[in-house]
């Protein structure tokens, strides 16, 4: 099995590493770097489709379970569009854009990059990410510092890049393994910063994977760099000065007071009632869900009755990614928009599963990747972490890229094992 690049990927080599250093590294810090990398790497797969292509129909029992979650996401977009009255074209803009990042894929599938120069941007994102809060944080004092976008966004993708930078250290050896373990750190620091809890979530169930999958982190200095950034989440709750103790007993103190029948326009009554009139919502249109004109037409009725506090009418989501998923798409549209989180991770931890002595490069792209989805999730589970089109695209364009990586390390590991199987016969 041959895989040498061909001239239009060979010349477009430097271009898809720049992309993969790129994309995590403008993600925090610019305004245009979601985009600029979305079209740039459009313009890759063009450029190299021809080796795309091919190398795509060899994978295509892999990924053709992703690529129709992504598709039947959009179809469902479309359906509701035509069915509904007053829902514009903008509705299909993020499950479109998502099913176009799969030309990431094609790109990095034809050229074949180094893994390097995603950790890389991974690590420097990471960092730079943290810098910038840190900064806002305690150089210029703002108390929910966010960078260029709102501080939960902010803190929960500079996170998610530390987690991934941690899954990368199993692709550096020896000393340099302490760059992945630094960007681990910064992005647990950056996320600290921001005042963001639904991140430690994140952090708990990237644990559980970490423990399940724990050859990945072989060597002490990975093994210190967990224990690491367990120690500085620890700190952040003793430490005043983080304000995490204070986020943590106001949220509880909140929720008492809740359901005590206290003041709810709090940062948890907010979501809890936000929930209360979703379930409301959810139960008179349980299968297809409602317009966005209906749901705030319903939402008004409810608070003019008495049933829910008028201040729900604030706000523009209810903070829950499964029930904004149920009150606008009802049962189909959870499920459209859970397979795109579902199989992903499927197709990740079937390379997790195998036995580490079997395609070594395959681990650090697959945990990633699996660390991408259940990161997402988690923080999905108090915010609507795909509301944004720049976190959304920064989920469909890292998620295809790393399955690119996890089939070119597949394809390198068979060809590798080609002439030993040859030379056995």
């Amino acid at each position: 099995m041959n895989h040498t690049l061909s001239g239009p990927a060979r010349g477009n080599s430097l271009l898809i590493h720049l992309l993969l250093f790129c994309l995590p590294f403008l993600t925090l810090i610019s305004s245009f770097g979601v985009g600029l990398c979305s079209f740039a790497f459009l313009l890759a797969a063009v450029l190299t489709r021809r080796d795309g292509m091919a190398a795509l129909r060899r994978h295509w029992p892999q990924v053709r379970g992703v690529l129709l979650a992504f598709g039947l996401g959009l179809a469902f977009a479309v359906l509701l569009m035509v069915l509904r009255h007053g829902v514009h074209l903008r509705a299909l803009e993020k499950p479109g854009r998502m099913l176009a990042a799969a030309t990431v894929m094609l790109a990095v599938l034809a050229c074949r990059p180094s893994r390097r120069a995603l950790w890389w941007g991974l690590i420097a994102g990471a960092v730079a990410g943290a810098a910038f809060s840190v900064y806002q944080r305690w150089g210029m004092g703002m108390q929910r510092p966010g960078g260029l976008i709102n501080s939960i966004t902010f803190g929960d993708i500079v996170l998610c890049m530390g987690l991934m930078c941690l899954a990368a250290s199993s692709d550096f050896k020896g000393r340099l393994a302490l760059w992945p373990a630094f960007g681990a750190l910064a992005g647990l620091a950056g996320s600290i910063a921001t005042g963001t809890r639904g991140g430690w979530l994140a952090v708990l169930f990237a644990g559980v994977l970490m423990v399940r999958y724990g050859h990945v982190l072989r060597g002490r200095l990975r093994q210190g760099a967990a224990l690491a950034a367990l120690a500085l989440l620890l700190a952040s709750y003793f430490v005043p000065q983080t304000g995490a103790r204070q986020r943590l007993e106001q949220g509880i103190d909140d929720v008492r007071s809740y359901y005590g029948g206290g003041n709810a326009y709090s940062n948890m009554g907010v979501r809890l009632e936000l929930w209360r009139g979703a379930a409301m919502l959810i139960e008179r249109h349980p299968l297809s869900g409602a317009a966005a004109p209906q749901v705030k037409a319903e939402l008004a009725e409810l608070a003019a009755d008495g049933k829910i506090d008028p201040f729900v009418l604030q706000f523009d989501h209810f903070h829950n990614d499964m029930v904004q998923a149920l009150v606008y798409g009802g049962v189909l549209g959870l499920l459209a928009w859970g397979a795109t989180l579902l199989l992903p991770l499927l197709f990740f931890l079937r390379i997790l599963r195998r036995r580490p002595t079997v395609a070594a490069g395959l681990l650090a792209p697959a945990l990633a990747g699996a660390l991408l989805v259940v990161c997402y999730f988690s923080f999905g589970l108090t915010e609507v972490i795909f509301w944004s089109v720049r976190s959304t695209m920064f989920y469909a364009l890292m998620l295809f890229l790393l399955m690119g990586l996890c089939l070119n390390a597949q394809d390198e590991a068979a060809a590798a094992a080609a002439p030993a199987d040859k030379a056995a016969a």
